[in-house]
């Protein structure tokens, strides 16, 4: 018997685990052989707080602090950068002012990554963006997390979630559980884990979206550069151990799977980014994909089920999972211990799953 279950051991179930063992014992469940597997293991893991949804930027500008400071912190400086063409000034417009980014001359684009091309016309950059120490971050929660007595099953993908008396128990290869409370952080499995339990999935859509690490281009030292992307999110390249990740930025509808990169996607998306570079690209030292899971409105969900009180959902993250965790891990704690909402009420009323009725 546990107090707390957190099914899922990627970013969002980690930091919502820690949060809860100054609540009470808990099990995370990862059904992989270790945590961090999926999306939260392919990650491009930049925190930048004008991202995503006015809800999402929230929870941004709320976990700011904790990423800065907690255990020594774990952001290091990168920046962002916009470009773009004559033909993309609509859209270079609109993201310069909804991210709050600053024109500067091709010249000065070109000092920041000085392999760009003709084709690129225009530039915005915003300094405060930065790296995300992705493992440094899990690490420290897992030793959180086993530092007040929780524990860890890996391997145990959850086979059968049955109601209780006393709360709710579940089977799985690594061995069965009972608990209180159920949190589902189940990333691109979470309705998947809500139909096991009886309780009404939300419509999750998980969407695909492929990387290629290249070797650094024209032989250049790219761990200063900023990341880049083209109008629109049409593709981002972002500098990471040497090399350069490049993606496509595609939002494919898929099955919740182990995903993998779409050649044919991936080729279109690399094409685009060879318009605003010089060197030619050159085959791809590797490449993967990972799941962004988005909610039907793309805003995150944490909070509880409404056909179920005890079944507390931490789903939806879509790529936002990184930046988000210390605020969202906090509201997940909050809930579960019936306390008033640290970010206010009128945020978690509009991160609750009571939204969707």
């Amino acid at each position: 018997m546990t107090d707390i279950v957190v099914i899922g051991g990627g970013v969002a179930g980690i930091s919502a685990a820690a949060r809860l063992s100054h609540l009470g014992n808990v099990t995370l469940i990862e059904a992989e052989a270790q945590t961090g597997y999926h999306s939260s293991a392919r990650s491009a893991a930049l925190f930048e707080e004008n991202y995503g949804k006015p809800t999402t930027r929230a929870l941004n500008a709320a976990s700011r602090d904790f990423h800065e400071n907690a255990n020594g912190g774990v952001l290091s400086p990168r920046g962002l950068m916009l470009l773009g063409a004559k033909d993309e000034a609509d859209r270079f417009a609109a993201d310069v002012a909804d991210m709050g980014l600053e024109q500067i001359t091709t010249t000065e684009a070109r000092a920041l990554v000085p392999i760009l091309s003709d084709y690129v016309d225009r530039a915005a950059y915003h300094a405060a963006a930065w790296d995300i120490d992705t493992d440094l971050l899990m690490q420290n929660w897992l030793r959180e997390l086993r530092g007040n007595g929780g524990s860890v099953m890996t391997g145990a993908r959850v086979e059968t979630i049955t109601r209780t008396r006393a709360g709710w128990q579940l089977t799985t290869p690594a061995g069965d559980v009972t608990c209180r409370v159920i949190v589902n952080a189940a990333g691109a499995w979470a309705d998947q884990v809500a139909v096991l339990a009886g309780v009404r999935p939300l419509g999750l859509t998980p969407l695909r979206r492929s990387m290629a690490r290249l070797a650094a281009p024209g032989g250049h030292a790219v761990s200063n550069w900023p990341m880049i992307f083209g109008p629109g999110e049409s593709w981002y390249a972002k500098p990471d151990a040497g090399a350069l990740l490049v993606s496509p930025a595609e939002e494919d509808l898929v099955d919740p799977h182990d995903a993998f990169a779409d050649d044919m996607t991936l080729a279109e998306g690399l094409a685009r980014y060879q318009e605003y570079v010089t060197p030619e690209v050159t085959r791809p030292v590797a490449t993967w994909a990972g799941l962004r899971t988005f909610a039907p409105d793309r805003q995150l969900v944490l909070g509880r089920a409404v056909d179920a009180p005890t079944f507390i959902w931490c789903a939806g993250q879509g790529g936002y999972g990184f930046q988000t965790a210390p605020a969202a891990s906090a509201l997940i704690a909050d809930v579960v211990a019936n306390r008033t909402p640290q970010l206010g009420a009128d945020l978690a009323a509009a991160l609750s799953p009571a939204r969707f009725g």
